[in-house]
C-alpha cells in the first residue's frame, strides 16, 4: 500500500503528480481532508479485495469520525459532477489508472492550485464510476468541524474564491465535452414570447403549507408591484392547517388579483412543490410568465416584477433568474449577503449549472416553456431541475442586483439540515444531473 499524506479536497495537480509518481503497489490510498484514517490491516484488506472484484476506478467508504458517530456517504452517480461531492477522509485508488492520468498525457499543461483531485476524479470516472462501499472500513481520529453555515454553503458565489471556481469550470467543462454532454450557445434557440393568449401577463405564484406567520408578507410583497402590465398572485393552498387559508382568504376579499387555489379537495396525498406549481402553471389563471416567491420571502423594492419581465422582453429568454439577499425573519442581512451568481457566464453558464448545486432566485418561466417540461413533483430540488431544462435548449436571463430577500428562521426548510437530510438533498440533485447529462447526450449524437 502507497499512502500519500494530503491535506484537502482541493489539490493542486502538482500534487496529484507527486502522488502518482510515487505510487508503487496496485492501490494507492489517498487523504483528502486533515482528517487521519485509522485503517485496521482487515479492513485494508477487505477495502484492497472488494476493489479488485469491483474493477471500479476508486473506491470510498463510509466511516466514524472522532466523535464516534456513523458517517454514512451516499452512492455516486454519472451526475456526481458537483465539486463538493463528500468522499469521505480518504479514497483508494487504481495505481495503474492514477500513473497513466497524472504521467502519461491527461495532465498535461495543467497547472491547477487547488482543483487537482476534482480534475482527477473526473478523469477516473470516465474509466468506470467509483465505487461506494457501504461499510465502516475506518474511524479518524482527529475532529474537523463542519460548517454548514450559509457563509461555507455559498462560499462558491464568493468573489474571494474566484480564481478556485474557475478551475473547477475548466475542469467539470472539459469532463463534460469528453463525454458528449456540451451545451454550446449555438445549440440555444430564442423563446416565442408572443405566443398564446394569457388572461395577464405575469403571474407570482407561491406554494403555501402552514405558513401563517409568514404568507400575508409575501402575498402583500406581491400586490405592492408597480409595473406597465397586468399581473395576478396564484397561490396554491396545500392543505394548510394553521390558519394560514384564512389568511389568504381575507386578503382575497379586499384584492382581487390574488387567487387561491386549495388542494384539499383534489385526490391523493398533498403534492409537493413541485406539483404545486404545476397546478398553478397549468391553471387557467396563469399569466404568460410565471414568476416565483416563497411563502416566507418577500420581493426587494415595488419594481422586481418589471425587471423581470423587462428581461423577458429584452432577450427572448424562456428563463429569467434574478439575485437575492438573505436575511433573517426581520430582514436583517446574513452572511454571506447578496447571492448574485456572479459566476455565470452566458457562453458557459449551462455547462457550469451542472457543477454547482443552484441556479438563483428569483427564478421566473415562460410559461409555455415551463408547462411543456413540468416540474418534477418533489420538495426539493424542482427548481433546479428545471432549470437545468431549460438551459439545454433555451437562453437564460441574469439580472444581478438583488430582486428578493430569502429570509431565514427556525421554521424554514433550509434551516439547520441533519446530515442525512443533506444527504438525501444531494444524492437527489445528483440524479437530476445524471438524467441531464443523459438528454444532452442524445440532443448531441
Amino acid at each position: 500500500m502507497n499512502t500519500e499524506i494530503t491535506h484537502h479536497s482541493r489539490l493542486s495537480t502538482a500534487t496529484m503528480l507527486k502522488v502518482a509518481e510515487g505510487a508503487a503497489t496496485p492501490y494507492t490510498l489517498i487523504r483528502l481532508t486533515d482528517d487521519i484514517p485509522c485503517i485496521s490491516p482487515s479492513s485494508l484488506h477487505r477495502w484492497e479485495t472488494v476493489m479488485e472484484m469491483s474493477g471500479a476506478s476508486f473506491s470510498y467508504s463510509d466511516y466514524i469520525d472522532a466523535g464516534q458517530q456513523e458517517r454514512r456517504l451516499i452512492d455516486y452517480q454519472e451526475g456526481s459532477v458537483r465539486d463538493d461531492f463528500d468522499f469521505g477522509p480518504a479514497v483508494l485508488v487504481r495505481t495503474d489508472l492514477l500513473k497513466s492520468i497524472c504521467c502519461n498525457g491527461e495532465f498535461a499543461g495543467k497547472d491547477y492550485a487547488s482543483a487537482g483531485w476534482y480534475d482527477l476524479r473526473l478523469s477516473l470516472s470516465r474509466h468506470s464510476l467509483p465505487l461506494h462501499i457501504p461499510e465502516f472500513l475506518y474511524s479518524v481520529s482527529t475532529k474537523t468541524e463542519n460548517n454548514n453555515s450559509e457563509e461555507a454553503h455559498f462560499a462558491y458565489v464568493d468573489p474571494r474564491n474566484r480564481s478556485s471556481q474557475i478551475e473547477m469550470e475548466r475542469a467539470a467543462t472539459e469532463h463534460i465535452e469528453k463525454i458528449g454532454a456540451l451545451v454550446t450557445p449555438s445549440q440555444r434557440v430564442d423563446a416565442d414570447i408572443c405566443q398564446g393568449e394569457f388572461p395577464v401577463e405575469a403571474s407570482v405564484i407561491i406554494p403555501v403549507r402552514n405558513r401563517a406567520r409568514t404568507v400575508a408578507d409575501a402575498v402583500n410583497s406581491a400586490l405592492s408591484q408597480t409595473t406597465d402590465f397586468q399581473f395576478n398572485i396564484i397561490v396554491v393552498d396545500n392543505r394548510s392547517t394553521d390558519g394560514t387559508s384564512d389568511i389568504l382568504t381575507e386578503i382575497a376579499s379586499k384584492d382581487r388579483r390574488l387567487k387561491i387555489i386549495s388542494t384539499s379537495d383534489m385526490p391523493g396525498t398533498a403534492p409537493g412543490i413541485g406539483g404545486c406549481w404545476n397546478i398553478a402553471l397549468n391553471s387557467p389563471e396563469c399569466g404568460r410568465f410565471a414568476i416565483q416567491l416563497d411563502s416566507d420571502d418577500l420581493y426587494s423594492s415595488p419594481l422586481t416584477l418589471q425587471k423581470i419581465i423587462d428581461k423577458f422582453r429584452a432577450e427572448n429568454c424562456a428563463i429569467v433568474i434574478g439575485s437575492y439577499t438573505l436575511t433573517d425573519i426581520n430582514g436583517n442581512i446574513l452572511p454571506p449577503g447578496l447571492i448574485d451568481h456572479a459566476e455565470w457566464t452566458d457562453g458557459n453558464g449551462a455547462n457550469n449549472a451542472l457543477r454547482i448545486n443552484g441556479l438563483g432566485a428569483p427564478r421566473a418561466f415562460f410559461t409555455p416553456v415551463a408547462r411543456a417540461i413540468g416540474f418534477p413533483d418533489t420538495c426539493y430540488g424542482e427548481d433546479y431541475a428545471m432549470g437545468l431544462a431549460i438551459s439545454r435548449r433555451h437562453h437564460i436571463g441574469r439580472i444581478y442586483e438583488s430582486l428578493y430577500l430569502c429570509r431565514r428562521w427556525e421554521d424554514n426548510t433550509d434551516h439547520s439540515l441533519s446530515p442525512e437530510r443533506i444527504n438525501r438533498n444531494n444524492h437527489y440533485k445528483d440524479f437530476l444531473r445524471t438524467i441531464e447529462l443523459n438528454e444532452r447526450k442524445k440532443m448531441n449524437r
